[in-house]
């Protein structure tokens, strides 16, 4: 139903940065947050970022500090600043809307992000 495309990952080495952006292919509303999730081999999916319809965030404490997750109506995306990234940080990326903490739409791809020591 709605197609989601996550962008902007890639290979960096640690202490590095990395923006990702997110463009769902409907237009999205304050009624509902949007979320940045990862997951790495062999691991559950974890919400790493959320921001609400106004501007409110809330980062995982694994990401705080150094995350920064911010949306744009007028362009439609959700982009997330990724600062002093870690090895850890490897994952697949997905974004999503989210409203009373259950995803609202069908995953997508994701984006690959590596952190090299």
């Amino acid at each position: 139903q709605v197609q989601l495309v996550e962008s902007g990952g890639g290979l960096v080495q640690a202490g590095g940065s990395l923006r990702l952006s997110c463009a769902p292919s409907v237009r999205t509303f304050n009624y509902y947050g949007l979320a940045w999730f990862r997951q790495a081999p062999g691991k559950e999916r974890e919400l790493v970022a959320f921001i609400t319809g106004t501007f409110t965030t809330n980062y995982a404490d694994s990401v705080k500090g150094r995350f920064t997750i911010s949306r744009d109506y007028a362009k439609n995306t959700v982009y997330l600043q990724m600062d002093s990234l870690k090895p850890e940080d490897t994952a697949v990326y997905y974004c999503n809307a989210v409203r009373f903490g259950v995803p609202l739409w069908d995953w997508g791809q994701g984006t690959q992000v590596t952190v090299s020591s």
